[in-house]
């Protein structure tokens, strides 16, 4: 598996978690709304939010290292 792979995939599994989790926020808020605050809904949505999509700002980046990195390793390859 290349490094392309792993990252797109690792960065597929992070992204799912993070949405199942705000899954669960925002489930449990609307089923308990005498624990949560008034703005639980806006806070978790921004925050959730926010947070998926750093991390997938960093997962691209990180998948374009990773492609340069496959390129340097087959061109490494080829000369030996």
């Amino acid at each position: 598996m290349s490094k392309k792979e792993r990252v797109a995939l690792v960065t597929v599994i992070i992204e799912a978690a993070l949405a199942g989790f705000w899954w669960y926020l925002a489930s449990y808020g609307m089923a308990n709304p005498d624990h949560v605050t008034a703005d639980f809904q806006q806070v978790v949505g921004q925050t959730m939010g926010t947070t998926m999509a750093a991390l997938l700002g960093i997962g691209v980046m990180l998948f374009f290292v990773a492609a340069r990195n496959d390129r340097k390793t087959i061109e490494n390859k080829m000369r030996r």
